[in-house]
C-alpha cells in the first residue's frame, strides 16, 4: 500500500502539469499589443489627403514622441510629431496640410502593457500609388544585438532568482546545517550576484531595447531617465532595492544563523543536549545543556529569517508579475498573486534541486533526512506549479487552435513536455532517496562529537598520551595545537568523503538529480522565451480583428491611371469589385479618357496575385458590355490578404501597358 500511494501521487502530478497547459477558456485577454485597425487603412487609396493617421491596437500601449511616424514617397516626415490618444486603444498623429499625391508609409514602435516592444509599418496612397524610397528597418523592435543581450540578461535574471530563492529555501527548510557549507553558500551568493548584475544590465539596455536598438544608446542617460518613469523601470528599480534587503538576509543566514546551526548539533532542534549527556566527566553534559539553552534563540532566528525571506522572495517575484503578462488582461488582481506563487514554486523546486546537486557533489556531507525533506518540498512546489500553470494557460492560450497553431502554444507544449520529463526523473530520485543510507549522517554526528573536544586535545590522534601531558604540551607549544587541529580536520574530511562515496544510494541519487538539473536548464530557457512571446489568445484575437476590419470594408473601388506612351494612350481604369471579400465576386471595369468620357479600347485583361501565399497570378478576361465598360462575374479570391491587382490595357495593335495596385481583400 505504501508503494502504491507515492506512485499514484506522482501520476497525479504529471496529469496536473499536462492539464495546466491544455485547459482552454473563452474569456478574452490580451498581453502583447497587436495592430487591429488603422485610418487610412492599409493599402487603401484616398482621394484627398487626411488630416491625421490613427492606429488601433488590441490593448493600451505606451508612446514616445517618435512612436508614430508618417513618411512621404521621398522618405520625409510629414507628421507633426506628438501622438495623442483618442480612447478605446486608438492613437493618432496629425499631418501637415497640402500633402502631394503618392504612396505614404506609416511606421509605429510602441511598448505594450506587458512591457514588450511592438513595431510595424504599412502604406496608403493619396490620389494614386507611386514609387517610394522609404527604407524600413529590417529588424523588428527588440531585435538585433541589443535584443539578444537583453534576452540573455532576462535568462540570467531568472536563473539568479531561482538559485537565490531556491538555495535559501533549501537551507532553511531542509538542511540548516548547510548554511555553514561553503559550496552551498556559493550557490546562493552566485544567484544574488547574477540577479543583481542582470537587473542592472536590463535597466541600462531597456531604452535602446524598446527604441532604436543601437548599442550606443545603452548609456544614454536621457533614455534611462525616461525608462525610470515607466512601469518596467519602476519594477527593475524595486528589484534592486529588494536585492539590497536580500544581501542583508544572506549575511545573517551565512553568519549568525550558520554559527548557531553548527553549534546546536542537529540543525538547532535540541539534539545537542542528547549528545552532551554521552560524556562521563560531566563536561559535555554541561555543553549540551548550554546548547539546549541556545536552541531557543536559534529557532527564533530561523523563524525570523523564514518570514523575512518569504517577504523578500515574494517581492522579487512581484517585480516580474507587475510588469509582464500577469499585469494586463482579465482578472489582473488574481493573476498577479498567482504569478508570484508560480515563480516561487519554480524557484523552490529548481533552485533547491540545483543546491542539492551541488551538495551531493561538492559538500563533505549531507544527511539523508535533508534529502527527504527536500523531496517533500519539491512535491509541494510541483503541485503549486501545476495549479498556477493551469490558470495561467487558461488566460494566455484560450483555445485548442491557439495551442497548436501559435508559437506561444507550441512553446507551452514543449514546456509541459519538459516538466513531465523532470517529474518522471524526480520519481526515480525519490526511489534513490528511500534507499539512501544514514552512514554519512552517523559519521557526521561522530565528527561533531569529536570536534566538541577542546581544540588542544590530541586524543583522536595519539590515544597513548595522557590528558595532563597533552594539556601541558599544547599550553607550551601553540604550533603543536594548530598542527593537531589540521590533522584532525584532514582525517575528518577524508572519512566523510570515504563514507559519502561508499554509499550506493548516494551515487544513484547524484546521477538522477544531475539528469533532473540538466533538463531543468532547458526548461528555464524555454520559460524565458515563453515570457517574451505573444500569447496565443492575443495572436488569434488580432488576426480576427484584422480580418473583421477587412470584411467590413465592403465593395472595393480602385482607380489606376495609365499611359501607353502613344499619342492617344492616356486614361484611367476604374475597377469596382463587389462584395470585395473572399469567395466569388463581381467585377465591373471602366476605361475613361482624361476628360472622363468612355475610352473604347480593343482589349483589357486583369490578374490577381497574393504574393504572401504564393497564389496567382489568377487571370480574369472581362467581357465588353459597352464603350469603355467591361464586366466579369464569378471572380474567385480564395484567401484574405493584400492582393495585387494588375490591369493590362491595349489601346492599339502595338501599344499596351500594365498598371498595378494593391488592395486589402477580406
Amino acid at each position: 500500500m505504501r508503494t502504491v500511494v507515492p506512485r499514484f501521487r506522482n501520476l497525479l502530478l504529471l496529469f496536473l502539469a499536462v492539464a495546466g497547459a491544455l485547459l482552454a477558456g473563452a474569456a478574452p485577454v490580451s498581453a502583447h499589443a497587436a495592430l487591429t485597425g488603422s485610418d487610412p487603412k492599409q493599402g487603401s487609396v484616398v482621394d484627398t489627403a487626411p488630416d491625421r493617421v490613427s492606429l488601433t491596437f488590441s490593448e493600451g500601449v505606451a508612446l514616445s514622441d517618435d512612436s508614430l511616424r508618417v513618411l512621404d514617397p521621398s522618405g520625409k516626415r510629414v507628421d507633426k510629431g506628438k501622438a495623442a490618444s483618442l480612447g478605446n486603444d486608438t492613437y493618432a498623429v496629425a499631418l501637415h496640410a497640402g500633402l502631394p499625391d503618392g504612396t505614404f508609409t506609416v511606421t509605429y514602435q510602441v511598448v505594450s502593457a506587458d512591457s514588450h516592444p511592438v513595431s510595424g509599418a504599412y502604406t496608403f496612397s493619396i490620389g494614386a500609388p507611386s514609387k517610394t524610397t522609404v527604407d524600413l528597418p529590417s529588424e523588428a523592435a527588440g531585435g538585433g544585438v541589443v535584443g539578444a543581450l537583453y534576452g540573455a540578461a532576462r535568462y540570467v535574471s531568472y536563473a539568479g532568482f531561482v538559485l537565490l530563492v531556491g538555495g535559501a529555501a533549501f537551507v532553511l527548510a531542509c538542511w540548516p546545517r548547510g548554511a555553514g557549507v561553503r559550496p552551498v553558500q556559493r550557490v546562493v551568493v552566485s544567484g544574488w550576484v547574477a540577479l543583481t548584475a542582470a537587473t542592472l544590465a536590463m535597466l541600462l539596455m531597456r531604452g535602446s531595447y524598446t527604441g532604436s536598438g543601437k548599442v550606443a544608446d545603452i548609456f544614454d542617460l536621457n533614455l534611462l531617465g525616461q525608462i525610470l518613469q515607466t512601469k518596467t523601470g519602476a519594477a527593475l528599480v524595486s528589484r534592486l532595492l529588494l536585492l539590497a534587503a536580500a544581501a542583508l538576509f544572506i549575511a545573517v543566514l551565512f553568519g549568525a544563523y550558520a554559527r548557531g546551526a553548527g553549534e546546536s548539533g542537529d540543525e538547532g532542534d535540541g539534539t545537542g543536549d542528547e549528545k552532551g549527556t554521552e560524556g562521563s566527566d560531566g563536561t559535555r553534559a554541561g555543553e549540551g545543556a548550554d546548547r539546549a539553552e541556545g536552541a531557543v534563540p536559534q529557532r527564533d532566528l530561523a523563524f525570523g529569517l523564514g518570514i523575512g525571506g518569504v517577504v523578500v522572495a515574494a517581492g522579487l517575484a512581484a517585480t516580474w508579475a507587475m510588469a509582464e503578462h500577469a499585469s494586463t488582461g482579465i482578472q489582473v488582481g488574481l493573476a498577479m498573486p498567482v504569478d508570484v506563487l508560480h515563480l516561487l514554486a519554480v524557484a523552490a523546486w529548481l533552485g533547491g534541486l540545483s543546491t542539492l546537486l551541488v551538495a551531493l557533489y561538492r559538500a563533505p556531507f549531507i544527511e539523508a533526512t535533508a534529502v527527504r525533506r527536500f523531496s517533500r518540498l519539491a512535491f509541494g512546489s510541483v503541485v503549486a506549479l501545476a495549479a498556477t500553470g493551469l490558470y495561467q494557460s487558461w488566460r494566455q492560450v484560450g483555445s485548442w487552435s491557439a495551442l497548436t497553431g501559435t508559437s506561444y502554444g507550441q512553446l507551452l507544449m514543449i514546456k509541459v513536455a519538459l516538466v513531465a520529463v523532470v517529474v518522471g526523473l524526480a520519481w526515480f530520485s525519490r526511489g534513490w532517496t528511500a534507499r539512501l543510507s544514514e552512514t554519512v549522517a552517523e559519521s557526521t554526528e561522530e565528527t561533531v562529537a569529536e570536534t566538541a573536544v577542546p581544540v588542544g586535545s590530541d586524543a583522536s590522534v595519539d590515544s597513548g598520551d595522557s590528558d595532563d601531558s597533552v594539556e601541558s604540551d599544547t599550553a607550551v607549544d601553540p604550533a603543536r595545537t594548530a598542527q593537531l587541529a589540521r590533522q584532525r580536520t584532514a582525517l575528518t574530511t577524508a572519512r566523510r568523503k570515504r563514507d559519502r562515496d561508499a554509499d550506493p544510494g548516494r551515487s544513484g541519487l547524484r546521477r538522477s538529480v544531475l539528469a533532473e538539473a540538466s533538463v531543468a536548464v532547458v526548461l528555464l530557457a524555454v520559460t524565458t522565451v515563453l515570457t517574451s512571446t505573444e500569447p496565443g489568445r492575443t495572436e488569434e484575437e488580432a488576426a480576427r480583428a484584422t480580418q473583421a476590419a477587412s470584411t467590413d470594408s465592403g465593395p472595393l473601388s480602385l482607380r489606376l491611371p495609365f499611359d501607353t506612351g502613344a499619342q492617344d494612350g492616356k486614361g484611367t481604369v476604374v475597377i469596382d469589385l463587389a462584395p470585395g471579400r473572399v469567395g466569388s465576386n463581381g467585377m465591373h471595369l471602366y476605361v475613361e479618357r482624361p476628360n472622363g468620357s468612355g475610352f473604347d479600347v480593343p482589349e483589357v485583361k486583369v490578374a490577381f496575385t497574393l504574393k504572401s501565399k504564393d497564389i496567382g497570378p489568377l487571370p480574369v478576361v472581362p467581357d465588353r458590355i459597352a464603350t469603355g465598360h467591361w464586366s466579369a462575374g464569378g471572380v474567385q479570391l480564395p484567401l484574405a490578404g493584400d492582393w495585387q491587382i494588375a490591369v493590362t490595357v491595349r489601346t492599339s495593335d502595338i501599344d499596351q501597358v500594365t498598371v498595378t495596385k494593391n488592395a486589402k481583400i477580406g
